[in-house]
């Protein structure tokens, strides 16, 4: 079972659970916000080891890793009023804190020229990791997601809806080929 073969939101939200037990949160967390793009703090209480568990997939994924490319990648669009939006990058604090808190624990290690990447500790809990939400995923352990039924049943509605209107305006249901239109004399062309 590879790493691939699971979608990564079960990989990294069964890692973060395997961190919660390993690696003590920082005491800001309960009050910093991710980034100036944010308006609040994160509703999720263990959102740290959510993050943590993201950017070491991030690190499996990409090679080496910095804080500058996770904040572009973190970052999001700032609503300014009526200015238009713009892309902000993340908090630098909290992916610095969060690798330091990984290559501590033996997840990263320093990468050359620069950066860090991922270590063969770190790449063994991913596999196990992934092999957890495999597990979990076949059991039906995972609830699916609800919200492409809900767009479905949506778009059956406007479709229906619209054929309603078509059929009220032109009193019969619109054809679905299209009668060709006699074609115009240039008349230009006609005057040479």
């Amino acid at each position: 079972m590879g790493i691939y073969d699971v979608p990564p939101a079960y990989v990294i939200e069964e890692t973060a659970q395997k961190l919660r037990g390993e690696i003590e949160e920082p005491s800001f967390a309960q009050f910093v916000k991710t980034g100036v793009s944010r308006e609040r703090s994160p509703q999720r209480e263990d959102w740290f080891y959510v993050r943590m568990a993201s950017i070491l997939y991030r690190a499996y994924k990409w090679g080496n890793i910095g804080t500058e490319r996770l904040r572009s990648y973190y970052g999001g669009r700032k609503n300014r009023g009526l200015k238009p939006e713009r892309h902000f990058k993340a908090s630098g604090k909290v992916i610095r804190i969060a690798v330091q808190k990984l290559e501590k624990a033996g997840y990263l290690e320093r990468a050359q020229p620069k950066g860090r990447k991922i270590s063969t500790k770190g790449f063994r809990l991913l596999t196990a990791m992934s092999k957890v939400a495999d597990k979990n995923l076949a059991e039906g352990k995972y609830v699916k997601k609800i919200r492409s039924t809900v767009d479905d049943k949506k778009k059956r509605e406007v479709q229906e809806t619209l054929k309603l209107q078509d059929e009220r305006m032109h009193g019969k249901k619109p054809e679905s080929k299209k009668q060709e239109k006699p074609k115009k004399k240039d008349a230009k062309a006609g005057d040479q």
